[in-house]
């Protein structure tokens, strides 16, 4: 076994390796951009070389700066997780030249896998079954005109060189044929370098299912069942599981039968993955590619198997036999994995960046497995995936580990960027999902469902406001008269604050008397009582209905969570007075003075501003709850203000 091993990537699949090396008692060696340089893998790892600005192009995809990395710190061998050089066969050169084990397939394997043009040839030599279609060396348009009227419409464009659904485009008339080639070329010679094409007869309504193989030195080849990638978005996977459900045993079998052909057609070592397009109404597999790698789901393979791939990998790759037999690998219970994205799924799933200000997954839930690239604290930047990690659940069977996965999504709390929790959680509660009857075409379909409204923004509104006013003290517990802060005889203890929800602004009331305490949002008053509130959550009674919310607030946003469903609530102002007419505003997030318009003494206009705070690089203006004069300030321009800070000392007019 190695001592030291080095691995050329990042985040969640970084620090899923490190875990393994540790445990073989393997030391490790991070690479990091300027991005990364306090990222988690950066810290997790026993040592770490800088290797370049933040943009991918001159950091992790520059060969002979991973290679000078291993070289600097003496490993034995690079492990090239997934993506960036992972599939590069001129990588897996440079190390057999360098004299470092790469911890993959052959350049060979990598280099013929990595076309689906070539592999495609292959597999039709050797009798593996793929879906009818053209991967000629002549990228004439008259020969794509041709060879499409020959399969027949429908059918897909894919990039030969290409991945993760760039490049692809579904052509369903021949009209449409030139103009979508010449997108998809210009898409395919940005992101590889290279503009080949196939052309492969589309599948109406197929679902995704994938083979993992492994192969080693010693001319050993077995599979470790297969999973279902069928719930996808823009041809990227969401939703794995293992083993796929809804699969009659003979086309089970078949799915294996053919990984192994092709496994043993390139005389494959290591970890691999085959891909098939499974047809449900006539019950064939058709090859798509193989991938030369370790795949982004392998958890799921890993919790139903009991094997720890990773350390199958490198133990292959220090020359060890495979350390199980076929007959001796099974498949026992069900997995599931989510894969938890930093991007917005109703703004077309576009990326969303940001620190990490707050994270938490439900206690006491057994059988769950958290791959995480990014922790509490941590952010995600614009220049790599948004990817903060992968949720993955075991169980007996299917409905125990997709309970397990509903129950982990609902209670998944993420502050700050925008993630798809929600929208995941919406997939797995799906009826149809739940019953295993979908296809690849399953998002677009339920639309509606999986994308629908939420209906607690009121409740959502009403949770912020308390919770701010609770930890702000204005809001006791019992007698609202106890408060720490001052009040006027006969008028009710106001709060007010100003947020976005959906796009428009909203100025939330709460207002405290001897009688009752309510809520006014906009023209709706809405009676509260039985207000609690420990740590990030607060229980309170709304018109009658009880409700339970975690809330967390920053310098710029309130998120709260209701069940499964999120709401980010950007704050425009808050204006903390003690009561309605008079009393001392407090500043209502960390920032810094700016300027101060009114001086100590002056007479005001209820909505005058009197002083202007600056937070998160925007300006914030607190204005006069009313008439009076403002006695005087407790800060200058220039000074740092914490949340709560008293801020001015005002007296309302008698009148």
């Amino acid at each position: 076994m190695f001592s030291k091993i080095l691995i050329a990537n990042r985040g969640e699949i970084a620090v899923r390796i490190m875990r393994t090396a540790r445990a073989l008692g393997v030391r490790t060696v991070a690479v990091y951009s300027d991005a990364d340089r306090d990222a988690l893998h950066t810290r997790t790892a026993d040592e770490a070389v800088h290797i370049g600005p933040a943009p991918a192009s001159e950091s992790y995809l520059i060969i002979d700066g991973i290679i000078d990395a291993a070289k600097q710190t003496g490993a034995e061998a690079i492990h090239p997780g997934y993506g960036f050089l992972s599939e590069n066969a001129a990588f897996a050169e440079a190390c057999a030249k360098a004299g470092i084990v790469f911890i993959g397939p052959s350049e060979n394997a990598i280099r013929i896998m990595g076309s689906k043009s070539l592999s495609k040839d292959l597999m039709v030599r050797a009798k593996v079954p793929v879906a009818p279609g053209y991967q000629g060396e002549d990228q004439s348009l008259e020969t794509f005109k041709s060879e499409a009227k020959r399969i027949g419409y429908p059918v897909l464009l894919k990039a030969s060189a290409g991945g993760g659904g760039k490049g692809m485009r579904l052509v369903e008339k021949a009209a449409d044929l030139e103009t979508s080639l010449e997108s998809a070329k210009r898409e395919a010679k940005s992101a590889f370098g290279d503009d080949r094409f196939l052309i492969e007869k589309f599948i109406t309504s197929p679902r995704h299912v994938e083979v993992q193989i492994f192969g080693d030195t010693h001319g050993n080849i077995v599979h470790l069942f297969e999973r279902d990638c069928t719930v996808q978005r823009r041809h990227q996977k969401v939703i794995e599981e293992a083993p796929a459900p809804n699969l009659p045993d003979k086309v089970r079998n078949a799915l294996h039968q053919a990984a192994m052909e092709a496994a043993k057609t390139v005389n494959y070592v290591g970890a691999g993955t085959v891909e098939f397009l499974y047809d449900q109404s006539s019950e064939d597999v058709y090859f798509m590619e193989m991938n030369t790698r370790l795949q982004v789901e392998h958890p799921v393979t890993e919790e139903v198997t009991g094997v720890d791939l990773v350390a199958w990998q490198l133990r292959v790759a220090a020359g060890e036999p495979l350390p199980l037999k076929q007959n001796e690998i099974t498949c026992h219970g069900h997995a599931f994995e989510a894969r938890l994205y930093a991007e917005s799924p109703d703004n077309g799933f576009l990326p969303s960046t940001g620190m990490i200000e707050f994270f938490s997954t439900p206690a006491g839930l057994d059988d769950v497995r958290l791959d995480l690239g990014v922790e509490e604290g941590g952010e995600v930047t614009s220049h790599y995936d948004p990817m903060i990690g992968k949720l993955i659940t075991y169980g007996e069977d299917r409905a125990a580990a997709l309970g397990r996965m509903k129950a982990l999504l609902a209670e998944t709390r993420i502050a700050g960027p925008d993630t798809n929790t929600q929208f995941l959680h919406a997939i797995a509660s799906h009826l149809d999902f739940e019953g295993g009857n979908f296809d690849t075409g399953f998002i677009d379909a339920n639309e509606v469902d999986l994308f629908r409204a939420s209906n607690t923004a009121a409740t959502a509104q009403a949770a912020a406001i308390l919770w701010v006013a609770k930890t702000r003290q204005t809001l006791a517990d019992g007698d609202p008269w106890s408060s720490v802060q001052g009040f006027r005889i006969n008028a009710p203890k106001v709060h007010r604050l100003e947020i976005e929800q959906d796009g428009e602004r909203q100025t939330l009331m709460l207002e405290i008397s001897r009688s009752e305490t309510a809520i006014s949002i906009g023209d709706v008053r809405l009676p509260v009582a039985n207000i609690a509130c420990e740590d990030h959550q607060i229980r309170f009674d709304l018109s009658g209905q009880s409700h339970t919310a975690t809330v967390v607030a920053s310098s710029e946003s309130i998120f709260v969570w209701l069940d499964a469903d999120k709401h980010t609530l950007p704050i425009w102002q808050a204006d903390y007075t003690s009561d309605g007419v008079a009393g001392s505003l407090t500043a209502p997030m960390p920032g810094i003075v700016t300027a101060l318009p009114v001086k100590d003494g002056a007479k005001v206009k209820k909505g005058d501003t009197l002083i202007v705070m600056e937070a998160m690089k925007m300006e914030h203006p607190i204005e006069a709850p009313a008439d009076g004069i403002l006695i005087a300030h407790r800060f200058k321009v220039g000074d740092q203000l914490q949340q709560g800070d008293m801020l001015v000392e005002f007296e309302a007019d008698e009148t």
